[in-house]
């Protein structure tokens, strides 16, 4: 008899099954299934599961769980894709109930999309209403040669109702057939399922939630002949019924959208016509070699079928531009293409940086061409706005993306179902490392913290199996955060659909099944660092009318470099982390190049070969030579292979490969197989060998790109990153206020980082001024040089209060008290709420010198706004208030100033009127030096501040230490306390509190620090 299993839910629908595809093959090998349906509440999975099932064997059918509303009830049913025309209506009907955001299959959408599919409706399953009148609807709108009547037996168990269905089946001429939704593949797996399904509902063991689910296990053979075996022919008639469907999957084909051209036009014409324009607008006249490399590039573009993408990702580019939103100047390979510069959709010059247009796009490895673009991440949702209204709709989409369950996720989800505390939950996740890839049987291992507190009790052990079944399964569905595909036809043609957000449908197939099905992706990104950079130009724009091309920025600019020597990076994108900064103080970088170098060196492997790196720059080691024919391609990298187009030069060089075949060498040795690398060995030998090199020379040249190759890095995306990294710096070097004042407001949120900001730009003699309800705007700006503070970094503030007050601000006379702002905003928005932040950070105090005050006023401001002017529209005085009389602040004592620091402190995350430090210096005999006057020659030294950061660590001896940051009014300066002095001061350490302390200034790795030699509270 064929056994064939019609209902299976897999894991992708998230936490409605815990069987996962790559599970299938070898389950149903062992019950002999000659067909499967995946019938998920979605079209999720169906690629994955399409595969498995080949892979074994066995004929995959796509299907799909409905609820039929009907007007005597709701009739659960699988609708099954019969041939390719039911596969399409199946994507139509997904599509449709899940736009639409509809859990329930109208009968007239039913009837409109069920043409080529198979229905099995289950009237057991029914929950309310009358099924045998549910499935008679049913019946007429379907048709008998395509509804058949499901019989379920779960674990056994007969419907009270069954021989009802079968009479009515009967009566109907519908055929019968065996039914058995599966959501886990054995009966021992039924406990982990119910806390999927506790997990996502939010239920708890121990209140006996879901304790009644009906047995879904992937049954035996056996089972189901044991279960069927009055009616076998119901199994039959299942494997009969999924037999009956063709492969409907359509093949992977190449949907590349077509790019608008006039009559007459074609895609290639127009792409040549506008790389021509392009070159001539960045040179004048195009030089010969430009000329040649384009006619190469083009020629690939033509002959691969690409030129409309480069169209299309132009086009959108240069709506960008005109609607003045900052791209990045490439990312990426695509960076290596002359075509991508000419088109101003990348601004790196791939001829003067090396770069490889075979490393992008590569004719002997036809894959689809992949162009990231970022944008400023503010104004990325109009780029992707525009796409989707001037393909159409229809033909764009986001594409989805499924968190799933961590190691530590899995247990602390499945920890809250079985009611473990909060605080043993919190345990639980300390046991598990937090390094990426970890999995929870390693952390459990035999042992292991976890592994020795599971043993201690049954009850952890089974928490532990059923999180063990769940890590790694999809949890919830989100949107991806660049990704973006568009289609020639109407993508509800090509894949499933779903709701987004903003308009844009989202696809229900996450990336690698988008493109698995051949459509183009592209990634639209958004880079907070193009955010900053825009803001830092929009200011100066604002305040002096004049326009930085960032483009036009010197790349051997003396200040900027000297930055980058400095290891001043604070902002610096991709340089900003400690470690990058004691890499640039030691490098200590000359150019443009030794800067690109770095940030391609600064990765996990690679950093290996920074201090190799480090000597042959400054001529304290020779640079080897590899090969006279090899060394000009690795002069500028000092004899080592950085770059990945490093690795594809030497095999043109030496082995006469093309640079399609150098880029096959590239990819291959990098996966360090054996067989791959002697077979690649061989290849470019014998072409060494065909040019003349000695064999030897050619091996020991081999064996050096090996050595290297996983080390290398994309020299395209180095250059163009660090162009970013660059222009950021150089604003800082030239334009310091109006770089911390775009850097400061992107921070508001993020106490510590304010805080640490405040004091560089103190060190810097930037003034900060407070923040202020008269002339603050949102964020920070600059102000005769200074920073003004921005309300939307005030503690507690709303944002829509916020934008209220400022727009209140424009339009009415300038306020000369409290009261003129309450009344301006009227009742309906001056809250205590939202003044209380505002009085406490100090942004009031230019209607009265004391907070005291101001704080004890609020109320009477509160009572008088609600009394002239209740709402926006209701102004009891016409816009006069004054007509009322001038109101009185109310008395009240003045404000201690600690209490006025803390409450600064809290509000702002710093000090704004004065540092503790100030009145430490003043309050003491002696002189104390300045953080900020500190050097590495200072010697001994007297300082007072505040205590923030503190690190306790032990020494390899096992003897107590410390490391904390001291904060002055003008900057802070890291210290350190070894053993000794630790033993002595470590009783007057804590976070915040203010100490005077003396010690050694030094500098260690380029940076400064203070041994501390003593201490005083």
């Amino acid at each position: 008899m064929n056994i064939a299993y019609a209902q299976i839910m897999t894991s992708d629908d998230p936490l409605q099954s815990i069987i996962r595809p790559g599970m299938l093959p070898e389950a149903l090998k062992a019950r002999g299934a000659v067909a499967a349906a995946i019938v998920n509440t979605k079209l999720y999975g169906i690629l994955p599961f399409a595969r498995a099932m080949k892979s074994a064997g066995i004929r995959p059918v796509i299907g799909l769980t409905v609820q039929i509303e009907t007007e005597a009830g709701v009739l659960p049913a699988f609708m099954y894709a019969k041939d390719d025309g039911g596969y399409q209506n199946l994507l139509k009907m997904s599509s449709a109930l899940s736009v639409k955001d509809r859990d329930k299959l109208p009968l007239s959408w039913m009837k409109a999309y069920s043409r080529g599919c198979l229905l099995v409706v289950d009237p057991a399953m029914m929950q309310d209403g009358d099924p045998a009148g549910a499935t008679k609807i049913v019946l007429e709108t379907g048709g008998p040669d395509r509804v058949f009547m499901g019989i379920s037996r779960p674990g056994g168990m007969r419907s009270a109702e069954e021989e009802a269905w079968v009479g009515l089946a009967e009566r109907e001429g519908l055929t019968v057939c065996a039914a058995a939704v599966a959501r886990y593949l054995n009966s021992e797996d039924a406990f982990a399922y119910r806390v999927a399904r506790l997990i996502d509902e939010g239920g708890k063991l121990s209140e006996n939630d879901l304790a009644d689910l009906p047995e879904a296990e992937l049954p035996m053979p056996d089972e189901l002949l044991t279960r069927f075996s009055d009616h076998p022919e119901w199994l039959e008639a299942t494997a009969g019924l999924l037999m009956s469907c063709s492969n409907t999957l359509p093949e992977a084909e190449r949907l590349m959208p077509k790019f608008p051209i006039g009559e007459g036009g074609t895609a290639d014409g127009r792409l040549r016509q506008d790389c021509l324009e392009g070159l001539g607008k960045r040179f004048g006249s195009v030089p010969e070699r430009y000329a040649a490399r384009l006619d190469h590039e083009l020629d690939v573009i033509s002959s691969m079928g690409y030129s409309d993408y480069f169209l299309i990702t132009a086009d959108f580019i240069a709506y960008a531009a005109s609607r003045g939103i900052l791209t990045g100047p490439g990312r990426g390979s695509s960076a290596g293409s002359l075509v991508a510069y000419a088109l101003g959709i990348t601004d790196v010059d791939p001829i003067a940086y090396g770069l490889i247009f075979e490393r992008f796009l590569n004719p002997e490895r036809v894959s689809m061409p992949d162009i990231d673009v970022d944008f400023a991440d503010h104004r990325r949702h109009e780029v992707i706005e525009y796409v989707a209204e001037k393909y159409g709709r229809d033909h764009v989409a986001q594409i989805i993306t499924f968190g799933t369950l961590s190691a530590r996720a899995a247990a602390r989800s499945t920890a809250r179902v079985f009611g473990f505390p909060e605080a043993e939950q919190r345990e639980i996740s300390k046991m598990i490392p937090g390094r990426p890839g970890v999995t929870l049987a390693e952390a459990s291992a035999s042992g292991t913290p976890l592994s020795r507190w599971v043993e201690a009790s049954p009850n952890r052990q089974k928490w532990l199996s059923a999180a063990l079944s769940l890590e790694g399964i999809p949890r919830n569905a989100s949107t991806h955060a660049a990704g973006v595909v568009l289609s020639p036809v109407p993508l509800v043609d090509a894949v499933p659909l779903t709701s987004g957000s903003e308009g844009i449908y989202l696809t229900q197939w996450p990336m690698k099944e988008v493109e698995e099905r051949g459509l183009l992706k592209m990634d639209f990104l958004g880079l907070r660092n193009l955010t900053l950079l825009d803001r830092i130009r929009s200011m100066i724009w604002y305040d002096r009318n004049v326009y930085l091309d960032f483009g036009k920025i010197p790349l051997d600019d003396p200040e900027t470099i000297r930055l980058f020597q400095a290891g001043d990076m604070t902002g610096v994108f991709q340089f900003e982390s400690p470690g990058m900064r004691d890499t640039l103080r030691k490098l200590k970088p000359e150019q443009f190049r030794d800067i690109y170098a770095i940030n391609a060196l600064y990765r996990p492997g690679p950093m290996d070969n920074i201090p190799v790196f480090e000597r042959r720059m400054h001529g304290r080691e020779r640079v080897p030579s590899i090969h006279p024919d090899i060394d000009p391609i690795l002069e500028e990298t000092y004899g080592i292979i950085v770059y990945q187009e490093q690795i594809m030069q030497i095999a043109v060089q030496m082995a006469g490969f093309t640079m399609g075949e150098a880029d096959i060498l590239r990819r291959a040795v990098s996966k360090k197989k054996r067989d791959v690398l002697e077979r690649e060995r061989e290849h470019f030998v014998r072409g060494a060998e065909s040019r003349g090199y000695d064999r030897g020379s050619a091996v020991k040249v081999y064996e050096y790109i090996v050595r290297f190759a996983d080390y290398g890095f994309p020299k395209s995306h180095a250059v163009a990153y660090s162009l970013i990294s660059f222009r950021l710096a150089y604003l800082k070097a030239h334009e310091p206020a109006y770089f911390y004042a775009a850097l400061l407001s992107q921070a508001a949120g993020d106490a510590d980082r304010v805080s640490r900001l405040v004091s560089e730009i103190r060190m810097k003699g930037i003034r900060i001024l407070p923040p202020s309800v008269k002339k603050s705007g949102y964020a920070c700006r600059v102000e005769d040089g200074a920073i003004r503070y921005g309300l939307s970094g005030i503690k507690g503030v709303p944002a829509p209060f916020i934008r209220k007050l400022l727009d209140a601000r424009k339009q009415s006379e300038p306020w000369e008290d409290l009261f003129d702002m309450a009344v301006a905003l009227s009742g309906a928005h001056f809250t205590r709420t939202a003044a209380e932040p505002l009085a406490r950070s100090g942004a009031m105090d230019d209607f009265h010198p004391d907070r005291a005050v101001l704080l004890a006023s609020i109320g009477a401001a509160e009572t008088y706004a609600n009394l002239v002017r209740p709402t926006e529209e209701d102004d009891l005085f016409g816009g006069d208030a004054a007509s009322f009389g001038r109101q009185k602040y109310s008395e009240a004592g003045t404000l201690p100033e600690a209490l006025k620091l803390q409450y600064e402190r809290d509000a702002l995350g710093f000090y704004i009127s004065e540092h503790p430090a100030a009145r430490m210096k003043a309050g003491r005999n002696g002189t104390f030096a300045d953080v900020a006057a500190l050097g590495g020659g200072s010697g001994r030294v007297r300082v007072a501040g505040i205590i923030t950061d503190i690190k306790r660590i032990r020494t390899k001896k096992g003897e107590a230490m410390a490391f904390f940051k001291l904060q002055d009014d003008t900057g802070e300066v890291e210290c350190t306390l070894f053993p000794k002095e630790y033993a002595a001061f470590n009783r007057l350490l804590a976070e915040e509190a203010g100490i005077r302390l003396s010690g050694q200034a030094e500098l260690r790795n380029g940076r400064l620090q203070l041994i501390v030699k003593n201490i005083e509270g």
